[in-house]
């Protein structure tokens, strides 16, 4: 079944694949890397020796395929915003695009969900989605399935044009950690997320650089969620952005989850 989360942004998470490697800055301190080796630790400890093997002990956190969770979502009642691999990337360059077809299929014939697709490789993404324009009869995804990339600097903000490209109808932004300032031009993107980091070891983020985010947003009529300060912990620093929360959604929510 999904999971679910304390993602201010979403309702569950769905996790087909997991594990990743990294790519950006903004994998330095990689919540679900660190994560991974706690959770394989606590299966240490619960004695199951067919989960201490030597590739979990060299890397907790390689790409591995979930075929059994594909189904998970035909089970589910209700509706929901369910975040798409938050323990890995989709797109990975190791996972086979059958994979991703069957994902994606999984997300073509469950609309009642909203499904978040979020990657720090949106090149391979654009690619996917030419290569196999069958998943798309009407030319583009229909607005249940969102796609989005991470921009954590200025130093990725290509990342922006490629997703530019993608064929959807809703496609996003996640600027977290949010590292630097970022100077946007958001045409063709129908919504963002900024927060700072969080965990024991991480990077503080100044409130100005939220400030900018929000700021093109608004003055560019994008809805912007701003998920948190940071921390020690995500709640640490609290949501406040000049004194109020922000937490805008795409328009097609509305009419989805209603």
């Amino acid at each position: 079944m999904s999971q679910t989360t304390g993602i201010e942004w979403t309702d569950a998470t769905w996790n087909p694949v997991t594990g990743c490697t990294q790519v950006s800055a903004g994998c330095d301190n990689c919540y679900a890397l660190t994560l991974a080796r706690r959770l394989l630790a606590e299966q240490y400890r619960q004695r199951r020796p067919q989960l201490d093997t030597k590739e979990n002990r060299e890397n907790p956190f390689a790409v591995r395929l979930w075929p059994e969770r594909l189904a998970e979502p035909a089970r589910w009642h209700g509706s929901r915003m369910v975040f798409v691999n938050s323990m890995g990337d989709l797109f990975h360059h190791e996972i086979p695009d059958a994979f991703v077809r069957a994902v994606f299929r999984v997300m073509l014939s469950s609309p009642q969900h909203i499904y978040q697709v979020l990657t720090k490789r949106p090149g391979r993404m654009l690619a996917f989605l030419r290569r196999y324009g069958d998943l798309m009869p009407e030319g583009t995804l229909p607005d249940h399935i969102w796609l989005g990339t991470s921009v954590e600097s200025q130093a990725v903000a290509f990342r922006i044009n490629q997703l530019r490209r993608v064929p959807a109808s809703v496609r996003f932004l996640s600027c977290e950690p949010l590292l630097g300032p970022l100077r946007l031009q958001l045409s063709n993107i129908h919504w963002v997320i900024a927060g700072g980091e969080s965990g024991v070891v991480r990077r503080p983020m100044r409130m100005e650089w939220a400030r900018t985010v929000r700021d093109a947003c608004v003055a560019q009529r994008v809805p912007f969620f701003f998920k948190q300060v940071g921390g020690r912990t995500p709640k640490a620093g609290g949501r406040l952005l000049d004194g109020r929360v922000w937490e805008d959604f795409p328009t097609s929510m509305n009419s989805k989850l209603a």
